[in-house]
Protein backbone atom coordinates (compact mmCIF):
# COMPACT_ATOMS: atom_id res chain seq x y z
CA UNK A 1 0.00 0.00 0.00
CA UNK A 2 1.59 3.31 -1.17
CA UNK A 3 1.08 5.74 1.68
CA UNK A 4 2.58 8.81 1.26
CA UNK A 5 1.51 9.50 4.95
CA UNK A 6 4.05 6.90 6.34
CA UNK A 7 6.70 9.61 7.21
CA UNK A 8 6.23 11.92 10.66
CA UNK A 9 8.74 14.09 8.31
CA UNK A 10 11.28 12.85 5.25
CA UNK A 11 14.42 13.20 3.73
CA UNK A 12 16.19 11.97 0.62
CA UNK A 13 16.70 7.75 0.80
CA UNK A 14 19.16 7.54 3.94
CA UNK A 15 22.13 4.97 3.95
CA UNK A 16 20.71 3.52 7.41
CA UNK A 17 17.33 2.13 8.25
CA UNK A 18 16.67 1.16 12.33
CA UNK A 19 13.15 -0.47 13.70
CA UNK A 20 13.25 -0.05 17.24
CA UNK A 21 11.06 -2.62 19.32
CA UNK A 22 11.25 -4.16 23.05
CA UNK A 23 13.12 -6.97 22.03
CA UNK A 24 15.79 -5.08 20.11
CA UNK A 25 17.51 -2.86 17.65
CA UNK A 26 16.90 -4.12 13.43
CA UNK A 27 18.58 -2.21 10.73
CA UNK A 28 19.42 -2.77 7.46
CA UNK A 29 21.71 -0.73 4.60
CA UNK A 30 19.89 0.55 2.20
CA UNK A 31 22.02 -0.37 -0.76
CA UNK A 32 20.76 -1.66 -3.30
CA UNK A 33 21.49 -5.82 -1.91
CA UNK A 34 20.39 -4.78 1.84
CA UNK A 35 22.16 -5.87 4.58
CA UNK A 36 20.72 -6.96 8.14
CA UNK A 37 21.30 -7.36 11.69
CA UNK A 38 19.75 -6.90 14.60
CA UNK A 39 20.66 -6.44 18.22
CA UNK A 40 18.44 -8.03 21.09
CA UNK A 41 18.06 -5.65 24.07
CA UNK A 42 17.69 -6.73 27.41
CA UNK A 43 14.53 -6.05 29.19
CA UNK A 44 13.23 -2.79 30.19
CA UNK A 45 16.13 -1.08 27.84
CA UNK A 46 12.51 0.25 26.08
CA UNK A 47 9.04 0.06 27.71
CA UNK A 48 6.60 1.00 24.80
CA UNK A 49 4.23 4.05 25.87
CA UNK A 50 2.06 6.71 23.81
CA UNK A 51 2.49 9.12 26.88
CA UNK A 52 5.69 8.89 28.87
CA UNK A 53 9.06 7.95 28.41
CA UNK A 54 10.16 5.00 26.46
CA UNK A 55 14.21 5.05 27.25
CA UNK A 56 14.84 3.84 30.46
CA UNK A 57 18.37 2.73 29.87
CA UNK A 58 19.10 5.72 27.57
CA UNK A 59 22.98 4.36 28.14
CA UNK A 60 22.77 1.00 26.98
CA UNK A 61 20.26 1.56 23.68
CA UNK A 62 23.55 3.90 22.53
CA UNK A 63 25.44 1.49 23.18
CA UNK A 64 23.92 -1.09 21.43
CA UNK A 65 23.47 1.31 18.31
CA UNK A 66 27.38 2.20 18.45
CA UNK A 67 27.72 -0.97 17.91
CA UNK A 68 25.75 -1.81 15.02
CA UNK A 69 27.22 1.09 12.73
CA UNK A 70 31.08 1.84 11.79
CA UNK A 71 32.73 4.65 13.35
CA UNK A 72 33.14 7.73 10.80
CA UNK A 73 36.10 9.46 12.15
CA UNK A 74 33.78 12.31 12.90
CA UNK A 75 33.25 13.30 9.46
CA UNK A 76 29.51 14.11 8.31
CA UNK A 77 26.54 13.35 9.91
CA UNK A 78 25.14 10.34 8.27
CA UNK A 79 21.40 10.07 7.46
CA UNK A 80 18.85 7.65 8.46
CA UNK A 81 15.28 6.15 8.60
CA UNK A 82 13.61 5.24 11.91
CA UNK A 83 11.00 3.39 12.77
CA UNK A 84 9.17 3.59 15.94
CA UNK A 85 7.10 1.14 17.71
CA UNK A 86 3.65 0.96 17.24
CA UNK A 87 2.06 2.23 20.51
CA UNK A 88 5.07 5.11 21.02
CA UNK A 89 2.64 7.00 18.45
CA UNK A 90 -0.61 7.35 18.55
CA UNK A 91 -1.93 7.20 14.51
CA UNK A 92 -5.94 7.26 14.08
CA UNK A 93 -8.36 7.88 11.61
CA UNK A 94 -10.74 10.54 11.40
CA UNK A 95 -13.74 11.30 8.75
CA UNK A 96 -14.30 14.11 7.63
CA UNK A 97 -17.69 15.41 5.28
CA UNK A 98 -15.37 18.09 3.79
CA UNK A 99 -11.74 19.00 4.70
CA UNK A 100 -10.37 22.42 3.23
CA UNK A 101 -7.39 22.84 1.15
CA UNK A 102 -5.16 25.65 2.93
CA UNK A 103 -2.60 23.90 5.15
CA UNK A 104 -3.31 25.86 8.16
CA UNK A 105 -6.96 25.46 8.23
CA UNK A 106 -6.24 21.31 7.70
CA UNK A 107 -3.59 21.66 10.53
CA UNK A 108 -6.27 23.84 13.00
CA UNK A 109 -9.27 21.38 12.49
CA UNK A 110 -7.01 18.28 12.44
CA UNK A 111 -5.69 19.96 16.16
CA UNK A 112 -8.99 20.25 16.88
CA UNK A 113 -10.59 16.98 16.34
CA UNK A 114 -7.66 14.79 17.75
CA UNK A 115 -7.34 16.73 21.29
CA UNK A 116 -10.44 15.41 22.68
CA UNK A 117 -8.36 11.72 23.66
CA UNK A 118 -4.92 13.15 24.07
CA UNK A 119 -3.56 13.42 27.52
CA UNK A 120 -0.82 15.65 27.12
CA UNK A 121 -0.75 19.00 25.23
CA UNK A 122 -1.68 18.78 21.34
CA UNK A 123 -0.27 22.04 20.68
CA UNK A 124 3.48 21.44 21.75
CA UNK A 125 3.43 17.30 20.30
CA UNK A 126 4.82 16.27 17.07
CA UNK A 127 1.88 15.85 14.86
CA UNK A 128 1.65 14.71 11.06
CA UNK A 129 -1.60 14.00 8.62
CA UNK A 130 -2.37 12.34 5.64
CA UNK A 131 -6.01 13.10 3.83
CA UNK A 132 -7.18 10.36 1.78
CA UNK A 133 -9.64 10.89 -0.65
CA UNK A 134 -12.77 8.86 0.63
CA UNK A 135 -14.63 8.22 -3.13
CA UNK A 136 -15.68 10.85 -5.15
CA UNK A 137 -18.54 12.36 -2.69
CA UNK A 138 -16.33 15.14 -0.91
CA UNK A 139 -15.35 13.29 1.91
CA UNK A 140 -11.71 12.77 3.33
CA UNK A 141 -10.61 9.74 5.83
CA UNK A 142 -7.11 11.64 7.16
CA UNK A 143 -5.02 9.48 9.06
CA UNK A 144 -2.95 11.46 12.09
CA UNK A 145 -0.10 10.52 13.88
CA UNK A 146 0.79 12.35 16.59
CA UNK A 147 3.26 11.89 20.23
CA UNK A 148 4.64 13.93 22.56
CA UNK A 149 8.26 15.84 21.40
CA UNK A 150 9.81 14.40 23.81
CA UNK A 151 8.90 11.01 23.24
CA UNK A 152 10.34 11.00 19.75
CA UNK A 153 13.60 13.22 20.89
CA UNK A 154 14.47 9.99 23.69
CA UNK A 155 14.31 7.52 20.21
CA UNK A 156 16.45 10.04 18.58
CA UNK A 157 19.28 10.71 20.89
CA UNK A 158 21.25 7.42 20.92
CA UNK A 159 21.30 7.85 17.13
CA UNK A 160 22.29 11.37 16.78
CA UNK A 161 25.05 10.64 19.83
CA UNK A 162 26.87 8.11 17.26
CA UNK A 163 26.41 10.85 14.45
CA UNK A 164 23.64 9.67 12.73
CA UNK A 165 20.84 11.90 11.69
CA UNK A 166 17.29 10.50 11.83
CA UNK A 167 16.23 11.97 8.91
CA UNK A 168 12.69 10.44 8.01
CA UNK A 169 10.51 8.83 10.98
CA UNK A 170 7.57 6.50 11.10
CA UNK A 171 6.13 3.84 13.08
CA UNK A 172 6.24 -0.20 12.55
CA UNK A 173 2.70 -0.62 11.11
CA UNK A 174 2.70 3.07 8.74
CA UNK A 175 5.95 1.45 6.95
CA UNK A 176 4.82 -2.31 7.11
CA UNK A 177 1.37 -1.14 5.13
CA UNK A 178 4.22 -0.99 2.25
CA UNK A 179 3.93 -4.86 2.15
CA UNK A 180 0.14 -4.83 1.93
CA UNK A 181 -1.13 -4.80 -2.09
CA UNK A 182 -4.53 -6.35 -1.52
CA UNK A 183 -7.58 -4.27 -3.24
CA UNK A 184 -10.34 -5.44 -1.52
CA UNK A 185 -11.11 -4.87 2.17
CA UNK A 186 -8.79 -6.37 4.28
CA UNK A 187 -7.70 -6.55 7.88
CA UNK A 188 -4.08 -6.65 8.68
CA UNK A 189 -3.14 -8.35 12.18
CA UNK A 190 0.36 -7.28 12.99
CA UNK A 191 2.28 -8.96 16.39
CA UNK A 192 5.27 -7.33 17.99
CA UNK A 193 6.22 -8.72 21.52
CA UNK A 194 2.92 -7.69 23.44
CA UNK A 195 1.60 -5.27 21.44
CA UNK A 196 -0.86 -5.91 18.45
CA UNK A 197 -1.90 -3.28 15.82
CA UNK A 198 -5.23 -4.04 14.06
CA UNK A 199 -5.83 -2.10 10.58
CA UNK A 200 -8.39 -1.94 7.95
CA UNK A 201 -7.88 -1.03 4.37
CA UNK A 202 -10.14 -0.97 2.09
CA UNK A 203 -9.24 -0.38 -1.30
CA UNK A 204 -6.04 1.36 -0.63
CA UNK A 205 -7.55 4.15 1.62
CA UNK A 206 -6.40 3.05 5.38
CA UNK A 207 -9.80 3.09 7.60
CA UNK A 208 -9.09 1.94 10.93
CA UNK A 209 -5.66 1.71 13.26
CA UNK A 210 -5.84 -0.01 16.83
CA UNK A 211 -2.73 -0.15 18.81
CA UNK A 212 -3.58 -2.64 21.94
CA UNK A 213 -1.32 -4.13 24.79
CA UNK A 214 -1.90 -7.82 24.91
CA UNK A 215 -2.40 -9.33 28.50
CA UNK A 216 -1.28 -13.08 27.20
CA UNK A 217 -0.50 -12.83 23.72
CA UNK A 218 -2.30 -15.71 22.92
CA UNK A 219 -4.39 -16.58 19.86
CA UNK A 220 -7.65 -16.61 21.24
CA UNK A 221 -6.92 -13.00 22.96
CA UNK A 222 -5.74 -12.28 19.26
CA UNK A 223 -8.91 -13.26 18.33
CA UNK A 224 -11.54 -11.97 20.57
CA UNK A 225 -9.66 -8.72 19.62
CA UNK A 226 -9.91 -9.48 16.06
CA UNK A 227 -13.43 -9.82 16.22
CA UNK A 228 -14.86 -6.35 16.86
CA UNK A 229 -12.79 -5.22 13.67
CA UNK A 230 -14.83 -7.80 11.48
CA UNK A 231 -18.58 -6.13 12.87
CA UNK A 232 -17.22 -2.51 12.26
CA UNK A 233 -16.55 -3.10 8.80
CA UNK A 234 -19.74 -4.27 8.54
CA UNK A 235 -21.60 -1.87 10.02
CA UNK A 236 -19.29 1.16 8.37
CA UNK A 237 -18.02 -0.06 5.06
CA UNK A 238 -21.17 -2.00 4.64
CA UNK A 239 -19.01 -4.77 3.33
CA UNK A 240 -17.48 -8.01 4.97
CA UNK A 241 -13.63 -8.38 4.77
CA UNK A 242 -11.97 -10.32 1.79
CA UNK A 243 -8.93 -11.36 3.92
CA UNK A 244 -7.58 -10.83 7.01
CA UNK A 245 -3.11 -10.77 6.69
CA UNK A 246 -1.21 -11.73 9.83
CA UNK A 247 2.34 -9.89 10.45
CA UNK A 248 4.53 -10.93 13.17
CA UNK A 249 3.01 -14.35 13.98
CA UNK A 250 6.21 -16.68 13.46
CA UNK A 251 5.88 -17.36 17.12
CA UNK A 252 2.59 -19.46 16.63
CA UNK A 253 3.13 -20.97 12.93
CA UNK A 254 0.63 -22.14 11.02
CA UNK A 255 -1.72 -22.61 14.01
CA UNK A 256 -2.96 -18.89 14.10
CA UNK A 257 -3.43 -18.66 10.30
CA UNK A 258 -6.22 -22.02 10.74
CA UNK A 259 -7.50 -20.84 14.47
CA UNK A 260 -8.56 -17.39 12.40
CA UNK A 261 -9.54 -18.92 9.67
CA UNK A 262 -11.81 -21.56 11.37
CA UNK A 263 -13.28 -19.21 14.37
CA UNK A 264 -13.47 -15.94 12.20
CA UNK A 265 -14.64 -17.53 8.94
CA UNK A 266 -12.64 -15.44 6.58
CA UNK A 267 -9.62 -16.31 4.28
CA UNK A 268 -6.59 -15.85 6.36
CA UNK A 269 -2.61 -15.22 4.72
CA UNK A 270 0.68 -14.14 6.25
CA UNK A 271 2.15 -10.70 5.03
CA UNK A 272 4.70 -11.54 2.40
CA UNK A 273 7.99 -9.08 1.92
CA UNK A 274 9.91 -9.30 -1.30
CA UNK A 275 13.27 -8.24 0.86
CA UNK A 276 14.51 -10.12 4.29
CA UNK A 277 11.95 -12.93 5.97
CA UNK A 278 9.46 -11.12 7.88
CA UNK A 279 9.38 -11.44 11.49
CA UNK A 280 8.01 -9.72 14.91
CA UNK A 281 10.76 -7.08 15.18
CA UNK A 282 11.46 -6.22 11.70
CA UNK A 283 8.05 -5.70 9.48
CA UNK A 284 8.26 -1.86 9.65
CA UNK A 285 12.08 -2.04 8.49
CA UNK A 286 10.91 -4.12 5.45
CA UNK A 287 8.22 -1.93 4.09
CA UNK A 288 10.32 0.62 4.61
CA UNK A 289 12.84 -0.84 2.33
CA UNK A 290 10.18 -1.71 -0.17
CA UNK A 291 9.10 1.58 -0.36
CA UNK A 292 12.81 2.25 -1.91
CA UNK A 293 12.25 0.17 -4.85
CA UNK A 294 8.87 1.08 -6.32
Amino acid sequence: MNLPFAALWRDPPPAFAFELSEAGVAMARTAKDPEFDFRPLDGGIISVSPSRDNILEPEKLAATVRGMVPQNGGRKRRDAALILPDSSVRVSVLDFDSFPTDAKEQLSLVRFRIKKGIPYDVESAILSYYPQAAGGNGKFDVVVAIAPAEIVARYEAPFRSAAIEPGFVTTSALAALELVNEKGTVVVAKLSGRMLTIMVVSSGVLKLVRALELTEASIAEVAADLYPTLVYIEDNLASKAEKVLLAGFVRFGAEARDVFARELRVPVELVRAGLGVPGENNLGLLGYLQSLQS
